[in-house]
């Protein structure tokens, strides 16, 4: 079996990769810009099927039995499962936005930026609170029973995004994130040279 907080750790990182590539677009929009609301619509939709349908799913078990081995962490735990229950409802009205957006629905421009900021905040402080409260707590804590449980009740499903088979409504996403890679990495090298 795979480690189930590794692979939860890499899905973090992409989960921040997506979380960039929407902030960019709100900074384009902010900035008078046309944003590439397709481009956050499949952000959207990959979020809302993948993350909230799989990935939160999965570690709503995990975290409840970690609750369960170590009462000391109940709070933060419960903080997590109720974050999960907003990041879904955010998303939502998130992509309800970018929709009415993309199909000339004439909105105040504040609506949507406040619609991606409570989503962009809400989504990287729980990441942050995952990696930093929880994680670590888990790999030391839960058994290979309780990873069981958690592929029992909600088994693993392949990333339709950053797995090996990408879906093709994903294709355009991917290459950007491929895109955005690249340019960090160019970056990372012009300022490296002297």
């Amino acid at each position: 079996m795979a480690d189930p907080l590794t692979e939860w750790h890499s899905d973090h990182i992409n989960f921040a990769r997506l979380l960039d590539i929407l902030d960019e677009q709100v900074a384009a929009f902010h900035e008078g810009g046309s944003p590439n609301y397709a481009l956050m619509g499949d952000v959207l939709y990959y979020m809302r099927n993948f993350t909230d349908r799989v990935h939160h799913p999965r570690e709503d078990v995990a975290y409840a039995r970690l609750a369960e081995r170590d009462p000391g962490t109940r709070l933060v735990v419960n903080r997590l499962l109720q974050e999960h229950r907003v990041i879904a409802v955010a998303g939502e009205e998130l992509l309800n936005r970018i929709n009415e957006a993309a199909g000339d629905v004439v909105m105040p421009r504040a609506d949507l930026e406040a619609a991606m900021a409570t989503y962009l905040v809400y989504y990287r402080h729980h990441l942050s609170s995952e990696e930093r409260d929880v994680m670590h707590l888990a790999a030391r804590t839960l058994t290979e029973h309780d990873w069981a449980a958690v592929d029992a009740t909600v088994p693993a499903t392949a990333d339709p995004l950053f797995g090996v088979n990408v879906l093709t409504r994903f294709e355009t996403l991917r290459k950007q994130i491929t895109l955005d890679a690249k340019a960090s990495s160019d970056q990372g090298q012009q300022t490296d040279t002297p």
